[in-house]
C-alpha cells in the first residue's frame, strides 16, 4: 500500500499554488521560506514530479500541480474548518491596500457595507510599486493599483476610471478667465514628430505657482499631453507635496494651480472653493485596477470583498463621475 501524502506538505503546496510564491505562502502559513521550500521539494520527491516552474518573481504551477490542487483543495479547506462551528463564518481579516487618497475619499465608502456586515479589514496605504511587491510577498490580499501590473504573477481587473481636472482657487480663475490656456488647436491634429519640442505654458498661467505631486509632474504632464497634445515644460514656481490631499488643501487656500482626480475635489468644485480652469471635450482618464495573486484564497471573505468592491465601484462611478 502506498504511503499517504503528508498533510503539512499538502497544505504548504496548496498555499504556494494559491499565492504563486514561496515567500507569500510562507507569510500566509507563518513558516520560514526555507521550510516552505523544503516541504515542496519533499513533496515533489515523494510524487516523482516537479510541481512548479521557478521564475524570477514567484512560481507558476505545472499541469500536474493544477490537477493535484483541484483534488486536495476542498478536503484541506474542510479540515481547516473543523475546529470552527459549521455555522460560524470565517473571521480572518482581509488585507486591502491602495493609495491613501483614494482609500480615504472613496475606498472606505465602498467598503463600509462589508465592515457593517462583519467583514474584518486591515487597510494599508502606500505607493503602487511598493504595494504590488508586498502583494507578491503575501502581505496583502487585494491591492488597488493606479496602473495595470506588468507581472504575469498577478491578476488585475479594471476597477475605476479617474477623471483629471485642471483647477485653482477662484481668485486665480478670475485672473485667467480672459487668457486662453493654449493656442487654438486645429480641427485635425498633425501627426506628432518623433521628438516633440517643449511647449511653454502661456504667460498668464506660468506666473502662477504650480502645486504638484512631485517634480516629474506625472499627473499634470498626462493631462497636458492628452488635452493639448503638447509636452509640458515645468515652470520655475513649483511646489511639490507628496499627498494629493495636501495639494488640494494648498490650492483651495490660493497657493496656485494643479491637476487633481475629480473624485478628490468634487465637493470643492461644487461649493466654489475650487474653479475649473479648463473644460476639455474629453477629459483625460486613468484606469485603476483591483489586483490579486492568482488562485483562490482559503479565506472566503477575500472573494467576498473583491466582488463587492468591483460592483460597488462600478455603481459609485456611474453615480458620481458620469
Amino acid at each position: 500500500m502506498a504511503e499517504p501524502l503528508d498533510l503539512n506538505q499538502l497544505r504548504t503546496f496548496l498555499a504556494v499554488h494559491r499565492s504563486g510564491s514561496f515567500t507569500a505562502a510562507a507569510h500566509l502559513l507563518g513558516l520560514s521560506q526555507s521550510t516552505v521550500t523544503t516541504q515542496i521539494r519533499a513533496l515533489e520527491t515523494r510524487l516523482g514530479r516537479e510541481l512548479f516552474e521557478r521564475r524570477a518573481r514567484g512560481v507558476a504551477p505545472l499541469p500536474y500541480a493544477d490537477d493535484l490542487a483541484a483534488q486536495v483543495a476542498s478536503p484541506l479547506d474542510h479540515l481547516s474548518g473543523l475546529s470552527e462551528d459549521a455555522d460560524t463564518p470565517v473571521t480572518e481579516p482581509v488585507h486591502l491596500a491602495g493609495p491613501a487618497e483614494f482609500l480615504g475619499a472613496v475606498g472606505m465608502r465602498l467598503a463600509a457595507p462589508l465592515i457593517a456586515a462583519g467583514v474584518q479589514l486591515r487597510v494599508t496605504t502606500g505607493l503602487t510599486d511598493d504595494l504590488l511587491d508586498e502583494l507578491r510577498a503575501g502581505r496583502h490580499d487585494l491591492v488597488i493599483s493606479t496602473r495595470r501590473p506588468n507581472s504575469r504573477g498577478l491578476v488585475s481587473e479594471p476597477f475605476a476610471d479617474e477623471e483629471f481636472v485642471l483647477v485653482a482657487a477662484p481668485v486665480w480663475a478670475e485672473r485667467l478667465k480672459d487668457a486662453p490656456l493654449t493656442a487654438a488647436l486645429p480641427a485635425t491634429l498633425p501627426a506628432a514628430p518623433a521628438t516633440v519640442p517643449p511647449a511653454p505654458l502661456p504667460a498668464a498661467l506660468a506666473d502662477i505657482p504650480l502645486i504638484a505631486y512631485d517634480a516629474d509632474l506625472p499627473i499634470i504632464r498626462r493631462y497636458w499631453r492628452y488635452v493639448f497634445n503638447e509636452r509640458l515644460t515645468a515652470p520655475a514656481q513649483l511646489t511639490t507635496i507628496p499627498d494629493l490631499r495636501g495639494i488640494r488643501t494648498a490650492v483651495v487656500a490660493g497657493a496656485g494651480w494643479t491637476v487633481l482626480p475629480k473624485y478628490l475635489c468634487r465637493a470643492e468644485l461644487d461649493s466654489g472653493a475650487l474653479a475649473l480652469l479648463h473644460e476639455p471635450d474629453e477629459a483625460p482618464l486613468n484606469t485603476a485596477y483591483l489586483v490579486r495573486r492568482p488562485g483562490g484564497s482559503a479565506n472566503p471573505h477575500v472573494a467576498k470583498v473583491r466582488h463587492h468592491l468591483l460592483a460597488a465601484a462600478k455603481a459609485w462611478w456611474a453615480d458620481h463621475e458620469c
